[in-house]
């Protein structure tokens, strides 16, 4: 890992943005941040996190730092997902805000300005997602397929989480230093989004959203895989929901049984049933199958409890590591001084 760093002083912004081959829109994103983010007076660092790309992302954001002073690089190779090259910039930002983007300048640096002065003037509010589908928000030029496969995924990811969120898995984000101080984050992918917001709201942190405009990319591939998002949203709603899955597949297999049942015992009544008929295991096996995946259903509930449970006592281990690590520090200054 390469590390530039061109101050000692701590600043109170920090912008993480992870690229993977990224150098067609690396200048054009450094300057509009800047634009936005300088007039505002106060102290700020640009992370860029080089995520093993393998075009000419490195050597041009390279050049880039020598121009401005408030850029910083994370540089590895080789490429590991947005997940990773996120926890990597949030480990290297030193500011009390943090927000996180894409580099390829989908959503405008201006919406920042609002982030920012949310975090400032509302303390209550912990994390901002900025939505392009919620009331307000709005999606242009992006292809159709692409809109609606995110716009249902997130619609069906809505009613996985404690509070219902209408971006569950956009990257353009704020975050107060100790949302994200107080988690161990462990996804490599996308998946990411989706983590940060059930182990924030396990711990009672508070969302807001902001309406935003989404626009697809000008210039540069999109490095979306659809399969595999797809399957990682999917597994995450199983971890969140578990009921469903297992309740509404137990709920149609007890039911289908139930059915089968119904009409074997017309069929009884009728004097027409063959005890020895497939029909009578097909019910069987479709009833106890349904209690059993029910029943997995409520045993999956109980671990998702204790799995918020966890969260929260890693929380405040974090905490205390930060207490004592700070009282440490304190300490060493003081004998230092004398």
């Amino acid at each position: 890992m390469t590390l530039e760093a061109h101050s000692s002083e701590d600043p109170r912004l920090s912008i993480v943005i992870p690229m993977y081959n990224e150098q067609e829109n690396a200048a054009a994103l450094v300057e509009k941040v800047g634009r936005v983010i300088t007039p505002l007076g106060l102290s700020w660092e640009l992370v860029l996190v080089n995520d093993g790309s393998t075009d000419g992302t490195p050597e041009v954001i390279e050049q880039l730092s020598r121009r401005h002073p408030h850029l910083r690089i994370v540089s590895y190779t080789p490429n590991r997902g947005r997940g990773a090259a996120l926890r990597r910039g949030f480990r290297a930002s030193r500011g009390d805000w943090v927000i996180s983007t894409d580099a390829d300048l989908s959503y405008s640096p201006s919406y920042m300005l609002q982030m920012i002065e949310i975090l400032r003037s509302e303390p209550e509010t912990d994390i901002i997602l900025a939505s392009p589908y919620m009331q307000g928000g709005r999606v242009e030029g992006v292809p159709f397929f692409r809109h609606m496969v995110s716009r249902m995924g997130n619609r069906f990811l809505r009613g996985t989480l404690p509070k219902p969120i209408h971006t569950v898995t956009c990257v353009f984000r704020a975050y107060r230093r100790e949302v994200l101080d107080d988690m161990e984050l462990e996804s490599d992918g996308k998946e990411i989004h989706l983590e940060i917001l059930s182990k924030a709201m396990a711990v009672g942190r508070s969302v807001r959203e902001i309406p935003a405009t989404l626009r697809n990319r000008k210039k540069g591939k999109s490095k979306s895989k659809f399969a595999r998002t797809s399957l990682t949203h999917v597994v995450f709603s199983f971890m969140e929901k578990p009921m469903m899955f297992f309740g509404l597949l137990g709920l149609l297999l007890f039911l289908a049984g139930l059915g089968i049942g119904v009409y074997l015992f017309w069929l009884y009544f009728r004097q027409e049933l063959n005890p020895v008929r497939p029909l009578m295991n097909l019910m069987a096996l479709l009833t106890i199958s349904g209690l059993f995946m029910v029943s997995f259903g409520f045993l999956a509930i109980k671990i998702g409890i204790i799995r918020k449970e966890i969260y929260k006592i890693q929380k405040e281990n974090l905490e205390i590591k930060r207490y004592l690590k700070a009282g440490i520090d304190s300490t060493t200054g003081s004998m230092d001084s004398e």
